[in-house]
């Protein structure tokens, strides 16, 4: 694989969470015990082998800090972890977080840049992902799921032609 950079956005205030992100970021909340919900991020990042991680926080930057600090002690010898925080105010979102930090993402002149979200729970191998990604020369690649119609409201929907390309999103659509 050709080097590649890894980019975690990890903050998420979960306004859709209530009480529960409450003074906490939605990727720091607590799950299983000792770990968090950004722990599914690094773990795939980890078994996918996928390289160098920069993780973009804001929201409750000294809790979430603090977790990665923690994390990087136990996890130090299989990656590179480094925690980037929006220089003057607040990101407006993933594009923003992405073009602040442009400048950053020239310097390491990576072939391949992985945007990954820090608050989803899941399990996958990222390298099959950039792989694919490689295989099909594409200048971008997006992972997405199937889901059903009543909660389509809720994300990002794609429309895609037989053949995988992408010629239409939109962003939480009121009537999907």
């Amino acid at each position: 694989m050709k080097k590649a950079l890894t980019i975690i956005l990890a903050g998420g205030q979960g306004k859709r969470m209530d009480i529960l992100c409450h003074g906490r970021a939605k990727p720091s909340l607590p799950f299983a015990g000792g770990f968090r919900v950004i722990d599914f991020t690094l773990s795939n990042c980890i078994h996918s082998r996928t390289g160098d991680i920069e993780v973009l926080i804001d929201y409750q930057r000294s809790d979430m800090a603090n977790y990665l600090r923690q994390w990087c002690l136990v996890n130090a010898s299989r990656h590179k972890l480094r925690i980037l925080e929006p220089e003057v105010g607040s990101y407006k979102g993933t594009a923003d977080a992405v073009y602040r930090n442009i400048t950053y993402l020239q310097r390491y002149s990576a072939d391949t840049i992985l945007v990954l979200a820090a608050d989803h729970v899941y399990k996958m191998d990222y390298s099959k992902m950039l792989a694919f990604h490689g295989r099909i020369a594409a200048d971008v690649t997006v992972g997405v799921v199937s889901v059903p119609i009543e909660q389509a409201h809720r994300f990002g929907i794609v429309k895609a032609t037989t053949e995988g390309r992408i010629i239409d999103f939109v962003e939480k659509p009121r009537a999907p």
